[in-house]
């Protein structure tokens, strides 16, 4: 549980927007190898895959966490708040992930890191998916799941079952200063 909760936060502290999130695919393709994984880093410009191999017959379901930020201004102070700033649309910006796309990854890390020990007691394959661009590709790129399918992601095998997930981090919007804030949750 410690090792979700590092990996949350250091892609909370380190967001990257769509298209964008180098340091981020590093990171979990990192995380990937040291479980004795092999990523594959060929769809969707920073998008990651890699496969779990149950040793029982089953089928191949796949699940897929999200991995871009957003240009928002984080407005916490606490140990692992983003100050990322980036340039969006011409003018200087915050970078946060401001809807969970930090804890998906880590979630999704979690649960690799859980099935790649107990492959003896899976039934199936499973395909793990770490999509970028989910907010939507800059403008005049493509990017996300639509050009993770265009790249040929299940043309090496189609999942029988898609699971995606979304978190609720408890976070507010104020229209009046156009950040987020947080209400005690960490």
């Amino acid at each position: 549980m410690t090792k979700v909760t590092d990996w949350r936060h250091h892609f909370h502290q380190y967001p990257e927007l769509s298209n964008r999130e180098y340091k981020t695919q590093e990171s979990i393709v990192e995380a990937l190898t040291e479980m004795g994984l092999e990523p594959n880093t060929e769809f969707g410009i920073t998008g990651v895959t890699a496969f779990i191999r149950g040793q029982n017959p089953g089928p191949l379901i796949a699940l897929r966490a999200d991995i871009d930020g957003l240009p928002v201004t984080e407005k916490l102070n606490l140990p692992f708040s983003s100050k990322v700033k980036t340039t969006y649309q011409g003018n200087e910006v915050g970078v946060m992930h401001a809807c969970g796309h930090d804890a998906h990854i880590a979630v999704l890390l979690g649960v690799a890191s859980f099935l790649s020990r107990n492959t003896d007691k899976l039934n199936g394959d499973i395909l793990l998916i770490f999509q970028p661009a989910e907010e939507g590709a800059p403008e005049g790129e493509e990017g996300g799941a639509e050009l993770m399918l265009k790249e040929g992601l299940f043309e090496i095998e189609k999942p029988d079952a898609i699971f995606g997930l979304h978190v609720s981090n408890f976070k507010k919007w104020s229209n009046l200063d156009k950040t987020w804030t947080n209400n005690g949750f960490s």
